[in-house]
């Protein structure tokens, strides 16, 4: 059960990472440091301070820039990738007491997967606003992207359980979409 749980907290912040890339970073390296989250072995460097003040001017840097139109669409073309690796680490992070073929099966698969799917929806979300929008439109996303971030990433640390049964029930949700927008673009060509 312990191991079911580690890995719902690992995609729920891998999740969290396809809106804002260091905000699940952040998040777990204070929860570490003040002894909320134990990481798994090879991850205790995540609490560290030096851990704790590279994430938080990470995020300061990458909150201002998704605040800039434009800015925010070169963001996304670095972060997109980028997100899958953090989703794969963040989800590994947190499977203690496994074997570690299976952290990293469970992590590249789990957490990769989490993270692909949010970032995807956010990338076509935010490149639907700026199309329609001429990007005026794009502070308010990011603050949307800011706001969810932050309260996926809390939430798994606090209630991993319950946060990890939303957010797969979302990621399915968000994967049908996907598949039905797919289907029907086959259907017109």
């Amino acid at each position: 059960m312990e191991t079911l749980i580690s890995l719902l907290a690992g995609v729920s912040l891998s999740a969290a990472t396809g809106f804002r890339l260091f905000v699940p970073f952040l998040v777990m390296s204070i929860a570490t440091a003040t002894g909320h989250m134990t990481p798994a072995q090879g991850f205790e460097w995540i609490g560290s301070p030096a851990a704790i003040t590279a994430f938080a001017v990470a995020t300061g840097v990458e909150i201002a820039g998704y605040y800039i139109p434009w800015v925010d669409e070169i963001l996304d073309l670095i972060t997109t990738p980028a997100a899958l690796v953090a989703g794969a680490v963040l989800t590994a992070s947190t499977l203690v007491d496994i074997s570690p073929f299976l952290q990293w099966t469970l992590a590249i698969i789990a957490g990769a997967g989490a993270a692909g799917l949010t970032k995807g929806m956010t990338d076509v979300a935010r490149l639907t606003s700026t199309a329609t929008t001429g990007g005026i439109a794009n502070p308010a996303l990011s603050t949307m992207e800011l706001f969810t971030s932050s309260v996926i990433s809390v939430m798994a640390i606090l209630i991993p359980l319950l946060t990890g049964i939303v957010i797969l029930g979302l990621l399915c949700f968000a994967a049908y979409k996907v598949w039905r927008f797919f289907g029907r673009r086959r259907r017109f060509r």
